[in-house]
């Protein structure tokens, strides 16, 4: 069933010619009224800071918010298109593929027509991974050093990411010659067209193992728990995204690894008073204006 999902511009309340400033003014308004910990038990908040963070997460994003520009959600969410319908052939009926028409014009022009079959024999980037982080007030007014802990996918050290044993190396499959892909005949009312598949002896990897390596069973790849370190920035906002670069999961054949994306929460003080709440209402406001010594005195007043 299709996912219906709203544009990423229309969820901000944005143009499509909008700055990067005014995404980033856009996103941190709907963050703060929709905060979960502000709407308790409210379902609807709770989806709407949701979306705003979906995408916000895309549209600061350079790359990303190109890949959108161009292709809709199937540029972002690779199971978007898969769940709609196949992406540029979704919107038409009968079950036609355009991946296979690319496949078909591909054979006839040399390839990159359309959606063909994606080589799985080049360096392929990591999967990002999300994750959350609490802080406390101060610590977001004032900037802090913090770990998180996670479970990623990293380069086999055994192997080196081959996947073949210590001492062995994977072979170069003898019926793709090492491209991963092979060319198959098919006959149709419209006549014989060459259409191109991955290879079913190698997978499509374009390499053979027969010396399996044994710490990562022939993946080239294992699953660790990690501890990365994360600098706060001073003023931070509640729902900001920061984004470590090359700290998800591992690539593929010599590819970079993903992202790591960091949701900073900022839990709001408790037991207030209506005077130290109005209080800490105009600071959250103003806090990027504040100097080291007005943060200090305006948290000496809680100490009190």
């Amino acid at each position: 069933m299709a996912e219906n999902k709203r544009d990423y511009y229309e969820v901000l309340g944005v143009s499509k010619t909008a700055t990067d400033a005014e995404i980033k003014k856009a996103y941190r308004k709907l963050a703060k009224e929709n905060h979960p910990d502000l709407h308790p038990g409210d379902k609807e908040a709770e989806a709407r800071f949701k979306e705003a963070n979906d995408a916000y997460e895309i549209l600061s994003d350079s790359d990303k918010r190109s890949r959108y520009d161009q292709f809709g959600f199937a540029g972002v969410d690779p199971s978007y298109a898969a769940q709609n319908g196949g992406g540029f052939g979704g919107g038409f009926d009968g079950g036609f593929d355009f991946g296979d028409l690319g496949d078909i014009f591909g054979s006839f022009f040399g390839g990159g027509f359309g959606g063909g079959t994606r080589s799985r024999t080049g360096p392929q980037r990591g999967e990002s991974l999300r994750t959350g982080l609490t802080i406390t007030f101060e610590e977001a007014a004032f900037g802090c050093e913090k770990e998180v802990s996670l479970e990623r996918v990293e380069q086999c050290e055994a192997c080196k990411g081959s996947g073949a044993a210590p001492g062995t190396s994977p072979e170069t499959c003898s019926n793709c010659g090492g491209s991963g892909t092979v060319q198959q005949r098919r006959q149709t009312p419209m006549g014989v067209f060459a259409t191109t598949g991955p290879c079913p002896k190698c997978g499509g990897k374009g390499k053979i193992i027969s010396s399996p390596c044994k710490s990562c069973g022939g993946s080239g790849q294992t699953r660790k728990r990690k501890t990365v370190k994360v600098s706060i920035p001073a003023g931070i906002d509640n729902g900001q995204i920061i984004s470590l670069r090359g700290q998800g999961n591992a690539g593929r054949n010599g590819g970079p690894a993903g992202d790591l994306q960091i949701t900073v929460h900022i839990e709001t003080p408790r037991g207030l008073n209506r005077e130290q709440k109005e209080a800490l209402r105009k600071f959250s406001e103003t806090l990027k204006e504040h100097n080291y010594k007005e943060r200090k005195s305006f948290f000496d007043m809680f100490k009190k």
